[in-house]
């Protein structure tokens, strides 16, 4: 439905230097999906959401939408934001004060080229405020909304036109917390039962994991790996995205040999050697990170009969809850372990930790001074 095709966006900054905003971006998204762009402050992600609704002019490259070219760097195309037939939520949400929640959601159709008549409007509106739950709040002033039901009156206004695509800026980094977690469910809901095609742009991990049927993770105007949430959570392609995805424990280690198992490492680590999966192609001799999830942290005073087991030292112990985080001292390593409450041994206690060998991830360390070690 929506196709990106290696779309460059590059512009001077105040000094005259060459800001590369968005590199070569390449994604698809089909139809009634929700697509979400996730990355720090400065990644590009809300430059290439502007592009596509046509904020911006990108420096190269394609977007199309429904089969119809709405930019084209090679044949000279580009549409004009107001004819692209695209809805877009702003994290400010844009709320006119001085109109109540119908006009409010009605502005877009009174504005717009086509004309409709009263009844035609009143049935659009009600239709879109229905599908936000906004149901006879129709006369209630806008600010006198709470922010979840702004937040929603920003979805119907965008809606209302019945878009597309629908292209969502950060829409609850504005929303306290709790708040926050229950709009998720809403949004959900909402794109799941209206079947729209949907861009979503945050830097909230968990919002992302949550939300998205598929995810781009950006850094520096680059897309550094697309999958799903469950394949970029699990199976991260690098050391960026297994920091910036969740909590993560990092070690550095050096392969000593081939698994007998396919895509599996046995790596010299400084907590002992341990075996590791890597969706790379490894090679015996090549300095690697192992990224390891808390949760994936199997803590227990027994030693269990299996592999991948290390002795450690409860070392610092927080209740949360719902779960214990404990960080565990292995070889002057310090590690996370997030656990069930009930599992409460003392600080100081002597455990195992076992990490199942499909949960541990090897990845290239592009850092190292040397990419590959004698191993004698």
């Amino acid at each position: 439905m929506l196709i990106v095709k290696d779309m460059c966006k590059e512009y001077p900054n105040d000094q005259g230097q060459v800001v590369r905003a968005a590199q070569h971006i390449s994604f698809e998204v089909a139809q009634g999906k929700l697509f979400t762009l996730l990355g720090p402050s400065g990644c590009g992600k809300t430059t290439t959401l502007r592009s596509i609704a046509g904020l911006e002019k990108p420096s190269s490259g394609e977007i199309i939408v429904g089969g119809r070219v709405l930019y084209s760097s090679d044949r000279k195309i580009f549409i004009a934001p107001n004819q692209r037939d695209i809805g877009m939520v702003f994290q400010s949400y844009a709320i006119w004060p001085h109109m109540n929640v119908f006009e409010n959601a009605a502005f877009p159709l009174r504005v717009g080229k086509v004309k409709y008549s009263k009844k035609q409007i009143e049935d659009k509106v009600l239709r879109a405020l229905h599908a936000v739950a906004l149901d006879g709040l129709e006369s209630r002033e806008a600010t006198k909304l709470s922010g979840g039901q702004q937040q929603r009156l920003a979805l119907a206004r965008a809606l209302v036109m019945e878009p597309q695509l629908l292209l969502l800026d950060e829409p609850l980094s504005n929303l306290d917390a709790k708040l926050r977690e229950r709009m998720r469910f809403e949004l959900k809901r909402l794109q799941r039962d209206l079947g729209i095609t949907t861009i979503y742009v945050t830097h909230d991990q968990s919002e992302a994991l949550a939300l998205s049927n598929e995810i781009a993770v950006m850094k520096s105007g680059h897309i550094m790996q697309l999958g799903s949430p469950r394949e970029i959570y699990e199976h991260p392609a690098n050391e960026f995205v297994a920091d910036f995805i969740g909590t993560t424990n990092f070690l550095k280690g050096h392969i000593t040999s081939l698994s007998e198992r396919s895509g599996y490492f046995n790596i010299q680590t400084p907590i002992g050697n341990l075996t590791a999966f890597s969706g790379e192609s490894l090679r015996v001799g090549e300095a690697v990170i192992v990224s390891v999830r808390p949760e994936n942290m199997h803590l227990s005073i027994e030693r269990p009969d299996t592999t991948n087991v290390l002795q450690a030292e409860i070392h610092t112990k927080i209740f949360l809850g719902e779960t214990l985080d404990m960080q565990v001292k292995a070889a002057d390593q310090i590690m996370l372990a997030r656990v069930h409450p009930n599992f409460s041994p003392h600080v100081g206690t002597h455990v195992y930790v076992h990490i199942d060998e499909e949960k541990c991830i090897a990845l290239s360390d592009t850092s190292a001074s040397s990419q590959t070690l004698k191993i004698s």
